[in-house]
């Protein structure tokens, strides 16, 4: 036990980090472990009655879930691509240049992000029927909610990581003779494009996940959060742990794969000097 608390004492911090971990992971183990459940309708998630392959070889067996997963996806993957864009050029924006109002732009831009999602849904809501179109919601009204929500996390995100690039680097490349195109391509884009896709993750998972604003804005369309809501009513079916533990599995191959692509160009780099 005196190791143990001296070994525990030298490396708090590791020890600290590890529980930390395991506290965030254990729920997606269970969500692993359950997508081979086989009580296919059991209304309580957490009973484990037998080792089944049927969930894994028929993940669309529920009716309607693969097409409220398509939508989300579909959602998703727009919404993160014009969320991503604009969300990027107005950190460049905010970061790069004074302009008249900017202290009012970064206000703004906050205050998606501190909004409660019940009062945003709701006066999305409000505007999507006092412009007319109460009676049309569906895709494109999720779609423009979850840009607009996104926005504010790209913003974030991209600005953090401008706000730490060295400007030396640019200074550097136009001394070589660069112009201000290759510069941007060459120097800054590379380096702010961890920034860039961490964003993107983000606001994808963003609109992936969402359900109050959506369920106020989708009208007769059923996202993939609104069907497991759904069904939850009467029995969960074991193919959304499936579909889950696809989703972090395909998060966690992103984030490894552009890890091991940052350290090779790291190595690359260093070789070259």
């Amino acid at each position: 036990m005196t190791r143990l608390g001296s070994w525990i004492g030298k490396h708090l911090m590791l020890t600290l980090g590890i529980l930390v971990l395991i506290y965030m992971y254990v729920p997606n183990m269970i969500v692993a472990l359950m997508s081979f459940n086989d009580s296919s309708q059991s209304r309580n998630l957490y009973t484990f009655q037998a080792f089944t392959w049927d969930n894994w070889l028929n993940p669309c067996e529920p009716q309607g879930m693969c097409e409220a997963l398509q939508v989300s996806i579909s959602i998703g993957l727009l919404s993160t691509i014009v969320a991503t864009t604009i969300g990027t050029l107005a950190a460049f924006a905010l970061v790069r240049h004074r302009f008249e109002g900017r202290s009012t732009m970064n206000l703004m831009l906050f205050l998606p992000m501190a909004t409660p999602e019940i009062v945003m849904g709701s006066s999305l809501l409000a505007l999507f029927v006092a412009a007319g179109f109460g009676g049309q919601l569906g895709f494109w009204t999720i779609l423009i909610a979850h840009i607009m929500f996104n926005i504010s996390f790209v913003v974030v995100t991209v600005r953090s990581r401008l706000a730490g690039l060295d400007s030396n680097l640019e200074k550097a490349a136009s001394d070589l003779y660069a112009n201000e195109w290759q510069t941007f391509w060459r120097v800054t884009f590379p380096l702010v494009f961890p920034g860039i896709l961490a964003a993107a993750l983000l606001a994808f998972s963003l609109s992936f996940d969402d359900f109050i604003i959506t369920n106020l804005n989708s009208g007769t369309t059923v996202t993939f959060p609104m069907f497991v809501w759904g069904a939850a009513q009467r029995a969960i079916p074991m193919q959304v742990n499936v579909i889950g533990t696809l989703m972090f599995i395909i998060a966690l191959a992103i984030v490894i794969a552009g890890e091991v692509m940052s350290r090779r160009r790291a190595k690359g780099k260093a070789a070259a000097f």
